[in-house]
């Protein structure tokens, strides 16, 4: 990877905070855009756009043509069998949600059970409380070690005849600990139980193969791979998207309708209500092309050993401690420094140009098992430099001092 091309694709991270250059470390909330990003959502605006599926003519067609190999690009990204798997939403809490709507209506009733993590996003929880409220499902919970670590021998004792599914993150926004998901998905599918992933915070950093993992559901957000805001994926085995009822009614994911019945379209328009955001599925394919031309091992290389160096240089720092130390850890470092509230160190630093993320991270039952209200979180991309850490070293350093 030569940084200095890959950081000149991306033209805000040339400009100044309150006279400081910027240093970006908040890729964990959205990832900036490279040019080549924004410059397909332009020239669609301006040469290509008109309602895909339903229209006659040329733009359409082509829109069309666009939208669908948008398609087939995340596809292929992820390796899916076919297009047919392949659901396009407004993010991950959307997809969630939507499989919390779907699959619950039709799989799951009074008593029946879903188990989670401790250390899952807002998004991965509140769907099934949602669900839980209305048909009386119950939430159970993976607990983990203090390294950050989910207890796999306390997750296969969860399972009882009622369970109905398994949700997890792959990688946790707060801790970064990596969970096995291949193993977990073994051992769920030896109980007779579908697999959902929230790939929100793994996709944009190391290679995800959904036939390897085995899982039966995967989610992920655009923005967070640098990509458009707005749009998302639902990955789902075709015979489980089979299964499931319509997430929500109207165009396009209709084959017939008359006042006294409607045939539901084929996959995956099936779920797929009203006007897509084409012009945002052409804007993440094209994010993805991004990635995959620099090759997603060299992305995972270079952010390993930035956080390993990260880490190293934080650690010593008078009164740091850092939240997440698993074995296998992505590009996210969460830490507090002596009794500096996360806010004001957020805060202090930002006004030299550093940008981190302070506070809970959508994450509170995970706050409340570490003991804590939140903390800073710096997150890296591909396009980050050990230089910039050092920014970031000497900027808590400073701030420190100020307490």
């Amino acid at each position: 990877m030569i940084i200095e091309k890959i950081r000149a694709d991306f033209p805000i991270l040339s400009r100044e905070v309150y006279g400081k250059p910027l240093v970006y470390f908040d890729n964990g909330a959205t990832t900036q855009k490279p040019r080549c990003v924004v410059e397909s959502i332009t020239d669609e605006y301006y040469s290509v756009n008109a309602n895909v599926h339903r229209g006659v003519h040329f733009l359409s067609q082509q829109a069309t043509e666009l939208h669908e190999a948008s398609r087939e690009t995340v596809r292929k990204f992820i390796n899916a069998r076919s297009t047919n798997e392949i659901i396009f939403t407004r993010g991950t809490t959307e997809s969630i949600n939507l499989l919390a709507s779907s699959f619950g209506e039709e799989f799951m009733g009074e008593g029946d059970e879903v188990i989670l993590s401790v250390m899952e996003h807002h998004s991965n929880i509140v769907p099934w409380q949602l669900l839980a409220a209305k048909r009386g499902i119950a939430i159970r919970v993976i607990p983990m070690n203090d390294k950050g670590e989910l207890l796999q021998d306390e997750y296969e004792k969860l399972f009882t005849d009622r369970t109905k599914l398994v949700s997890v993150a792959h990688i946790s926004n707060v801790l970064g600990t990596v969970n096995p998901i291949k193993e977990m998905a073994a051992v769920a599918h030896a109980h007779g139980v579908p697999l959902l992933v929230d790939a929100a915070q793994s996709i944009p950093h190391i290679a995800v193969d959904v036939e390897d993992l085995d899982v039966d559901f995967l989610v992920f957000s655009a923005h967070k791979v640098y990509g458009p805001t707005g749009v998302g994926v639902l990955y789902g085995k075709e015979e489980w998207l089979d299964k499931l009822p319509p997430y929500q009614g109207g165009g396009e994911m209709i084959q017939h309708v008359s006042f006294e019945k409607t045939v539901f379209n084929e996959l995956p328009f099936k779920f797929e209500a009203g006007t897509p955001d084409y012009i945002g599925t052409t804007g993440l394919a094209k994010a993805l092309d991004y990635i995959s031309a620099i090759g997603m091992d060299k992305i995972a290389a270079h952010e390993h050993g930035l956080t390993e160096y990260a880490t190293q240089r934080l650690k010593a720092i008078p009164g740091m401690r850092i939240f997440g130390e698993a074995g296998k850890k992505g590009s996210v470092i969460s830490f507090l420094v002596g009794n500096i509230h996360h806010f004001d160190m957020g805060t202090l630093l930002d006004r030299l140009g550093i940008a981190v993320r302070t506070g809970h991270h959508c994450a509170q039952p995970l706050m409340q098992r570490l003991g804590i209200e939140g903390t800073v979180r710096a997150s890296f991309g591909l396009y980050n430099t050990e230089e910039e850490v050092d920014v970031l070293v000497a900027g808590i350093e400073r701030v420190s001092r100020m307490f």
